[in-house]
């Protein structure tokens, strides 16, 4: 067609990448890894199915018992979660959300038009969106079988409320990417977050406050400010559009509901913007625009006590393209808000109320070094994902892989003592220091943990790359194989160290915990030490593959 200057139609377009994107599965399918990445795509959409249908059912039925007791306004709670859920999970747990990139599209002559709606097609398969659409569904149903005459209306305004959270995620992640792309707004962002974060810490204290006070009017006062703000967010106006359509009010329904593709609207016109401005080929780079950089001083690098010049050399490229990364610093600081919401949240008014949640405090300290041992999982088990291409000059410099995957290790595990310290002084401050001997433990425990999961994440490196993009929330996703295998080996090491700190705590004497996982760490340290010997071996046999997946455009 080029050569009479016809450019392909947007149906014509969006056929061809589909079949592209179906020739791409079959194809895996004959080598051996592509086999395991469909078992692991089938076990984990097999467990979100499990979720999917559980959340239906349950939602269901709640939306039907409000339609049967004549309180339909409560629909508004379901919806709320949903929509909470639909724009948190993918963040949350980005380990098993969908790896594709619509943004790689943008290489080839697209339409505008196609390259808008590839990426709302992807966003469409994303777990979080299609657990959403489930449970939605499920509400649509209970809503019909309380309410038959309802339901073409229920099913109209609910497709409009699943529209509206597929743009509204879009946009989220399109924006913030784009804010986090540049340092100046990476900084703003990051403080804007903190204090997100450090406000939505006052809700403990904030119902807590309240359910002392004696007059329930003053409760009552503040849920009277809120509710109208509620219904006239995209949530509330659908759930107002449903209730309205109950009484009947039908002038009253349709407002709500015109309202909420009002909603839309503004949400796609704003994800249009930057999306075209992606099509356009927008650079966010920090680059200097001119050739040679203005300071030419030769600048020496770091020099690590007692290591040697190229690990220390790779050790400082690691930690300055971490540092620089937005999503992986909030990544990082995720278990010290941990801390804040356990301290003064929900989990703090279950341990007033309940006796088994008394010694909760007690173990502060190593429920947060296990957490943040696993925000360091996706960085370990791909840590040549963020090289790409510049992976071809590991094999042309004059270091070996054992230097460089020890120096990769060894900049992870000073993330790992930097949070460990950061969460010790909250623990401190927020709880009181933990004792002596519950601090050798985590500390065992730790000496056990890390080099278990440095050494399988070393392997998973080579036998599973896959080419990352920490600068984007998007494209940090493992592959599917490789969040399997780390999910049981976290589970293996949480369980062993689980039932110890068990045992530990019933006998009131934490020296066990550490004698035993002091013990078990000498094991962990010589499977890494094994693998790490055979890490040179492994990537000369695995260069093709390496190659072939991190230099891929």
């Amino acid at each position: 067609m080029t050569e009479f200057g016809l450019s392909p139609s947007t149906p014509a377009q969006l056929s061809t990448i589909a079949e592209l994107r179906w020739r791409l599965v079959v194809n895996s399918l004959r080598s051996t890894r592509g086999k395991l990445e469909l078992l692991s795509q089938v076990l984990i959409g097999i467990g979100f199915a499990a979720g999917g249908l559980g959340g239906a059912t349950g939602l269901g039925f709640g939306a039907y018992m409000m339609i049967a007791a004549g309180r339909p306004e409560l629909l508004a709670l379901p919806l709320w979660f949903v929509f909470f859920f639909w724009q948190a999970f993918p963040v949350l747990a980005s380990a098993f959300s969908g790896g594709s990139d619509s943004s790689d599209l943008l290489r080839f002559p697209l339409r505008y038009r196609s390259y808008f709606l590839l990426r709302m097609a992807y966003g469409a398969f994303d777990p979080a969106s299609v657990l959403g659409s489930f449970w939605l569904f499920g509400m649509g149903l209970g809503i019909g079988f309380a309410r038959p005459a309802l339901l073409p209306w229920t099913i109209l305004i609910l497709l409009a409320f699943v529209l509206f959270n597929l743009l509204f995620l879009q946009m989220i992640f399109a924006w913030v990417e784009r804010w986090l792309a540049q340092r100046r707004t990476r900084e703003l962002m990051g403080i804007l977050f903190i204090l997100f974060m450090l406000s939505f810490q006052l809700i403990g204290p904030l119902i807590a406050h309240l359910e002392k006070r004696s007059a329930h009017a003053e409760t009552r006062r503040y849920f009277d400010i809120l509710a109208p703000v509620q219904r006239a967010l995209p949530p509330g106006l659908a759930a107002d559009a449903i209730a309205q359509a109950l009484y009947p009010h039908v002038m009253a329904s349709f407002s709500s509901f015109a309202l909420l593709c009002g909603f839309i609207l503004l949400i796609a016109y704003t994800l249009h913007v930057r999306l075209l401005a992606q099509y356009r080929g927008e650079n966010l780079s920090e680059v200097a625009a001119s050739a040679l950089p203005r300071d030419r001083t030769l600048r020496i690098g770091w020099n690590v006590p007692g290591v040697p010049i190229p690990v220390a050399a790779v050790f400082e490229k690691e930690f300055r393209f971490l540092m620089r990364s937005g999503p992986v610093l909030i990544t990082l600081v995720m278990p010290i808000f941990a801390l804040l919401l356990i301290r003064f949240g929900a989990m703090n008014q279950a341990r007033n109320a309940f006796p088994a949640f008394a010694r909760l405090p007690d173990m502060a300290f190593p429920a947060a070094a296990a957490y943040a041992m696993l925000m360091l999982t996706n960085l370990i088990c791909n840590s040549f994902g963020a090289d790409g291409a510049g992976i071809q000059f590991y094999f042309a410099a004059p270091i070996s892989f054992r230097e460089i995957v020890l120096a990769k290790n060894l900049s992870h595990a000073c993330i790992l003592v930097a949070e460990i310290t950061i969460a010790f002084i909250a623990v401190s401050f927020l709880y009181g220091p933990p004792a002596f001997s519950l601090i050798c433990a985590t500390l065992a425990g730790l000496l056990f943990a890390a080099p278990l999961n440095f050494a399988v994440g070393n392997l998973l490196s080579i036998y599973a790359p896959k080419k990352v993009d920490y600068s984007s929330f998007r494209n940090q996703k493992p592959r599917p194989s490789s969040a399997l295998i780390t999910l049981a080996v976290q589970l293996f090491i949480v369980g062993i160290a689980g039932l110890i700190f068990s045992i530990a705590r019933y006998y009131d004497n934490f020296w066990i915990a550490t004698i035993a996982l002091l013990a078990l760490s000498g094991i962990s340290l010589t499977a890494y030490r094994m693998i790490l010997n055979r890490i040179d071996g492994l990537a000369v046999e695995r260069q093709e593959t390496l190659l072939a997946e991190l230099c891929r455009v």
